[in-house]
């Protein structure tokens, strides 16, 4: 088997792929250009002929304290006297409502809108600059990095105030060594809901009656990490709301003249606790503003904003306070904080609404000079409007007369259609990187499809098809480079790598151009050409054009919304073409009896009639378990916005979250079933076979890991699922279990992995005894202690080789010709030596996966699995029946339409899992499993979540070489009844690989690249997409999560199809050391 080669291959295929993916996503997701530059005191802003000092003029305020409640949604604060009967998150806050109807000149609760997405370093880039997020920053709520525009920290820092922080330890990282003090804690363990809460009060108290700090900022984290853990409708969202309105009462009465009082949420969540889209329970926050002394001129009116969006906090508390607003800020002052006819020691509201209109003027003026991104009739529109401005208020105030109130109204209109024509027109998008992104990826597309129809031309290659592409592209890097540095003076990696996927791409065509054409006899002539391969007939199969048919799809907004259910419609129609094919070819029912085949005048069929009915009957009964699964399936669903009255799956909340005990231990009982049954079906399958009786690594992985790690796993969701205050005796040893039990879980599964890996055989041989022992032929299946019956009868491989049965023959057997009968060797499990560690592989794999998930996914776990075995039956039964015609490959070949399902098959669980592909989704608690106390880094949380959001794509990408190997292991069933009854071979199953290595190479892959070849279809349809609609209303919500998720779940598919090829190759050179220790060289 060329090892080397099919790997390489592989490596190199998916290398061109991450390239084009790379260089797409570097033109498609740009963020936005970033103005370094800052406002000073000395920018000419109010109207005037000199420039003044500004910070030198005495503010309006000159303390702030800024509570920041992270996820205080609107609906937490406002409060319903009527409501007699409060779910735990409502009617929490009282002392809002105490404030608002005492002191109404002096307190007013706004909500408080966020731009998406709704994670909270974004929401603190938001409303300490000013300025409107990049879709890509979401990336970087896993690894904050400082902030380098301009923002109010900056600003109150170079004015000199003294700012003191405390709470969440993203601060820290935003703005390193800006705080006069600071108390960070740690912030990513969502489970936590005390530490960061305890630490602000324990010097909360001292700090406010202290006289070291002007501003004073507090990050709670409590509310978000409970609405994480258990959902806002839950008793300790109760407690968490009510120790937040002690938390404000007691700030309240610690206020002392000339301090402004913010409390604020950075986003909401929805009605299961998350964040990160923009729905408006997502973006919908709380702004509660008090001061002891009127900050307001009237009672709250109709002239009240309904809505305060988050960059507007920015100019109002930069002007309150007497500091310039940061330079990139297009946020918009809240007017009712300003008197509307001027104040001693502040700003009236038109003064303030001109500053801040030419703050804006500035920024707008020096990015259109920088950036080209603004259309060009906007922004002249647009500096038309503020000439017009401009002119009639500086007119008014040189002639010292009173501005009209249309005036402030045309101010607003400016500073609104300022901010939405950035919105409008931000995302810098890069066509030559998408064009050479996309010609990537075609071609890559291409050539998957061209390796995979020629795959044993180029196995049988001697590697000068790769090697030319190889060293081409190597070439062409570094000639791309040379020029660019002698042409501009640094090198830029995505183009050298753009050029060197390109040009390997040419090289590989030009290549197999050569190979595929007709050779030249020694007379001169060509010989016949051969047949064409690539024909319309070929790839116009129903499963490809189901295959179309989805990623054509991607283009709708209403499919991405939709997918789930679509997929599994998709699934279970391919599903049933199959049986409808087989019986439609004749294949399905056994045939006629016909006299001329009694006769002999017609070749008999491959199978008996017998043989026919039982696969026939096996693969409608998987279909029907299919069926069962894919409907089944659907009850694990979850809700997307726009999804109106979906309701999401119980079983997506973890135990903790359920109030009721008996729905609780309901779920925790079926996930322990589901759970052992898992176990049990994986330790059924590999004794069925024969593959639980040898002494290696992957046996006792089987034996004791697979059990250990699901009782481990029991535990932990048992201990989990304890409610903190059940047992207060217990708590710190159910504290130590929690973090015992699941990482002895990730022991478990790496040492047994690791196992799997090292010594992957699982055959147990038995040599024929001495000549002493002859004198009695024993039976000719004997059996043997811990060997099962049904193993020993049916799935017993009796010849190894023909040439190794031979060979030990001629070196011990006898003239007896009782004795000559019997099998040399008796080797169990040889005829599933490949596909049994790759079973054990993903079973015990799929088992960890499923410790990164809620309890309750362990039945949609479950259902996975029925479904991979329902798919592999189905292919193999209909490979089987095939073989009626003649035309029996052996299982060699596995056609589009098993693949395609495979593929498919793990879009539907991505679905059945609780994911979609929306940042909203992303089930952020599996970072903390096994890890409570949070992480030092972010490569492992990110890990982790990225295990959890990719489950599926993990299981069927590992296990796809099992589309290879399953009709071999089903071949015992077809040859069962001839070999007995016509004394024919007996199966010999997975042992065909190995009597023809380069048809083995061949169709692994073969396999591999149509694998690759329908995951860079679907990944390519998504890119074209987005790039075709990437100024469609919907391309930041629907089709932009869509691209990035289909993108990640294509990377991480390759990567584990690489390693379950790798992990076969492993299997087949430890196979190959077994034989050779078995037949001493003389023999071979």
């Amino acid at each position: 088997m060329k090892r080397v080669q099919l790997l390489s291959l592989l490596l190199w295929v998916s290398a061109v792929f991450f390239v084009g993916l790379y260089l797409f996503v570097g033109g498609f997701l740009l963020v936005r250009l970033e103005v370094n530059r800052t406002s000073t005191c000395s920018d000419a802003l109010e109207p005037g002929e000199e420039p003044v000092d500004f910070c030198r003029a005495p503010p309006r305020f000159r303390r702030v304290v800024v509570l920041i409640i992270d996820a205080l949604k609107i609906d937490f604060a406002r409060f319903n006297p009527s409501n007699k009967a409060p779910r735990p998150y409502e009617n929490k806050l009282p002392v809002l409502q105490e404030m608002l109807t005492s002191r109404p000149l002096q307190s007013r609760l706004y909500p408080f809108r966020a731009d998406p997405p709704t994670t909270t370093m974004q929401r603190i880039k938001g409303f300490t600059t000013g300025s409107l997020p990049t879709f890509v920053d979401v990336g970087n709520n896993f690894a904050s990095s400082a902030i380098l525009e301009d923002n109010l920290i900056q600003q109150f820092r170079q004015a000199g105030k003294r700012l003191v922080f405390m709470g969440d330890d993203t601060w820290e990282s935003l703005f390193p060594k800006k705080f006069h003090r600071s108390l960070p804690y740690p912030s990513f363990n969502v489970k936590d809901l005390h530490t960061v809460d305890n630490g602000i009060l324990q010097h909360l108290h001292s700090t406010m009656v202290g006289d070291d700090w002007d501003i004073l900022v507090t990050h709670f984290l409590g509310v978000d990490h409970c609405g994480h853990r258990f959902g806002p409708d839950h008793p300790a969202m109760a407690d968490k709301l009510t120790q937040m309105n002690g938390v404000i009462r007691s700030v309240i009465d610690c206020l002392q003249n000339n301090t402004l009082l913010v409390v604020m949420g950075d986003h909401g969540m929805t009605d299961s606790g998350d964040h990160g889209g923009e729905s408006l329970k997502e973006t919908d926050a709380a702004l509660f503003i008090y001061s002891t002394s009127p900050i307001f001129s009237s009672p709250p009116s109709q002239n009240e904003p309904d809505v305060v969006p988050q960059t507007d906090l920015v100019p109002t508390l930069a002007l309150l306070l007497g500091v310039p607003i940061p330079y990139s800020s297009l946020g918009q002052v809240l007017l009712p904080l300003f008197p509307s006819d001027g104040a001693v020691g502040g700003l009236s509201q038109l003064e303030a609404l001109w500053i801040n209109t030419k703050q804006v003027n500035r920024f707008l003026e020096t990015y259109s000079s920088m950036a080209k991104d603004i259309p060009p009739e906007s922004l002249a529109r647009l500096k038309r409007e503020f000439s017009l401005l401009s002119s009639e208020y500086l007119a008014t105030v040189r002639e010292g007369r009173v501005p009209s109130p249309q005036m402030a109204f045309s101010l607003q209109a400016y500073l609104t259609s300022v901010r939405d024509t950035c919105r409008a027109s931000w995302a810098r998008f890069n066509p030559l990187k998408m064009a050479a992104g996309l010609a990537i990826l075609a071609l890559g597309c291409l050539m998957c499809l061209v390796v995979s129809e020629l795959s044993l031309v180029l196995i049988r290659e001697t590697g000068a098809g790769l090697k030319a592409p190889l060293f081409g592209g190597l070439s062409v890097v570094v000639s791309t480079a040379a020029v660019q540095l002698l042409t501009q003076g640094y090198v830029e990696a995505m183009w050298c790598l753009a050029a060197a996927a390109f040009s390997s791409e040419l090289l590989f065509f030009w290549r197999v151009l050569q190979v595929s054409s007709p050779p030249v006899t020694k007379n001169g002539t060509k010989a016949p050409r051969r047949t064409s391969w690539l024909t319309r007939r070929c790839l116009l199969i129903p499963s490809l054009l189901v295959l179309l048919l989805r990623c054509s799809s991607l283009l709708s907004d209403s499919y991405v919304i939709a997918e789930g259910r679509v997929v599994t419609f998709l699934v279970l129609s391919l599903a049933l073409y199959i049986p409808v094919q087989l019986n439609w070819d004749g294949l399905l029912l056994p045939p006629s009896h016909d006299p001329l085949k009694s006769a002999g005048l017609l070749l008999s069929p491959a199978l008996s009639p017998s043989t026919v009915r039982k696969e026939s009957s096996t693969l409608l009964a998987c279909l029907g378990l299919l069926v069962s699964s894919l409907y089944l399936s659907l009850s694990f669903h979850g809700c997307r916005e726009e999804q109106g009255s979906c309701q999401p799956s119980p079983f997506l909340s973890p135990l903790s979250r359920l109030q009721d005990s008996q729905v609780k231990n309901l779920h925790y009982i079926l996930s322990i079933a589901s759970l052992g049954l898992w176990t049990y079906l994986l330790r059924f399958c590999l004794c069925h076979y024969g593959n639980m009786n040898s002494s290696g690594g992957t046996v006792f992985t089987a034996r004791w890991i697979l059990p250990l790690l699901s009782i481990s796993l029991g535990l932990h969701w048992a201990v989990s699922a304890t409610p903190q205050d059940s047992f207060r005796n217990l708590a710190e040893l159910i504290r130590l279990a929690q973090l015992a039990l699941p990482r002895a879980a990730f022991g478990l599964l790496g040492l047994g992995l690791f196992l799997i890996w090292l010594d992957p055989i699982t055959i147990f041989i038995k040599v024929r005894a001495a000549a002493s022992a002859r004198n009695l032929p024993p039976p000719r299946y004997r059996a043997s202690t811990a060997i099962s019956a049904q193993a020993e009868l049916h799935h017993l491989i009796p010849q190894i080789y023909q040439r190794m049965r031979h060979s030990l023959d001629d070196g011990e057997l006898s003239g007896n010709s009782e004795v000559a009968n019997r099998p040399a060797v008796e080797a169990y499990g040889l005829g599933t030596v490949y596909s049994a560690p790759m079973l054990l592989f993903c079973g015990l794999l799929g088992i960890g996966l499923l410790l990164l998930h809620p309890e309750g996914m362990a039945l949609s776990f479950l259902l996975l699995l029925l479904e991979m075995g329902a798919l592999l039956h189905i292919h193999a039964c209909s490979t089987t029946l095939r073989g009626l015609n003649g035309a029996d490959s052996g299982g060699f070949y596995v056609p589009w339409t098993p693949i395609v399902l495979w593929s498919l098959a793990a879009t539907q669980f991505f679905h059945a899992t609780g994911h979609l592909p929306t940042f909203s989704s992303i089930q952020w608690g599996a970072a903390f499993v096994g890890f409570e106390e949070g992480h030092e880094g972010t490569m492992l949380p990110a890990s982790l979540v990225t295990l959890n959001t990719f489950a599926s794509h993990i299981l069927f990408a590992v296990g796809c070489p099992l589309l290879l190997f399953w009709p071999l292991v089903h071949e015992v069933r077809r040859s069962r009844g001839r070999a007995c009854e016509e004394g024919g071979e007996e199966a010999v199953m997975e042992m065909r690989l190995r009597e023809n290595p380069q048809l083995f190479s061949s169709a692994l892959l073969q396999l591999s690249t149509r694998y690759l070849f329908i995951l860079g279809v679907q990944v390519f349809s998504s890119v074209c997409a987005a790039a075709i609609l990437r100024r469609h209303l919907m391309v930041w919500k629907v089709f932009a999560p869509k691209l990035m998720f289909e993108a990640s779940g294509f990377v991480v598919s390759t990567a584990f199809l690489l390693i379950g090829v790798t992990l076969v190759l492993r299997i087949d050179v430890a196979v190959s050391r077994w034989f050779k220790r078995l037949i001493p060289d003389p023999c071979r």
